[in-house]
């Protein structure tokens, strides 16, 4: 497993510890992984503050996604970056059809810990190409969640995605993680990815430029902090959680971005 693919388990963390705490996720299976992947984070990577921070991006995006289905239950879920993420078991179990997509080393080890079924499938495909949306009917409605992987994308890499994704599907909801541009030249003196072997991320500032490109529509910026899981914290914790990751600062490097084509 390369250095990227290593990353999957500073999230596969923070959702096991909150999941722990009864705070934010409940999510039993990243507590068996964890427990079991024998992977040892050090450093920045095993900071309770980040892994809150992880499990909030994750709690955003499955609240966006049930919302979504809700508008359209015959939609597609493509979950781009899976990791050993069990949004799939969080969000539903029912669907027509879900696709966990990532690198085949990533596949290899996700496949430990879940099995496929008739309407659920893990791609191991290299995401940086075209051919793995060829697996998923052209006729589908796609639900898209991109957590945690655009900021290995280069800038061209992920309008590519993003086009391939529109020119494929009938229609396309995206929700999508990255970092801002400030973010990613940051991430080279502070960043937890550094300390499993990642040294490059890229960051996108405008988000009308990927847009324009890929021609999916923007919808919005959500909130990467909202107050409804902060609050679940202690109260010491609140505020240092604040200063750490719901300030200006932290809002200037890391964004969530939502888009769609009807």
């Amino acid at each position: 497993m390369n250095s990227v693919n290593k990353t999957l388990y500073i999230p596969l963390y923070g959702k096991a510890l909150v999941s722990s705490k009864n705070i934010i996720l409940n999510d039993k299976k990243a507590e068996i992984i964890w427990q079991n992947a024998g992977f040892k984070l050090k450093g920045k990577s095993k900071s309770k503050w980040l892994a809150y921070f992880m499990a909030m991006r994750s709690a955003i995006f499955d609240k966006w996604l049930t919302n979504e289905l809700a508008l359209n239950e015959n939609a597609v879920v493509v979950h781009v970056g899976c990791g050993l993420d069990s949004r799939v078991l969080r969000v539903t179990s029912n669907r027509k059809a879900w696709y966990d997509v990532d690198f085949p080393s990533v596949i290899d080890e996700r496949r430990k810990y879940y099995s496929e079924t008739s309407n659920y499938k893990m791609l191991a495909v290299d995401m940086k190409t075209d051919k793995w949306k060829e697996l998923i009917s052209k006729d589908s409605d796609v639900i898209v969640c991109i957590e945690g992987v655009s900021m290995y994308f280069e800038k061209q890499e992920l309008i590519d995605l993003m086009a391939n994704l529109n020119s494929h599907f009938k229609s396309v909801k995206l929700l999508m993680d990255c970092y801002t541009e400030k973010g990613a030249r940051l991430s080279k003196y502070k960043n937890p990815v550094n300390e499993v072997g990642v040294t490059t991320v890229y960051g996108y500032d405008n988000y009308n430029e990927l847009a324009e490109k890929s021609g999916i529509n923007f919808v919005k910026e959500h909130n990467m902090t909202p107050n409804e899981y902060i609050e679940q914290l202690s109260r010491l914790e609140r505020i240092i959680f604040k200063k750490l990751f719901a300030g200006k600062i932290s809002k200037s490097i890391y964004k969530i971005y939502e888009f769609n084509k009807s």
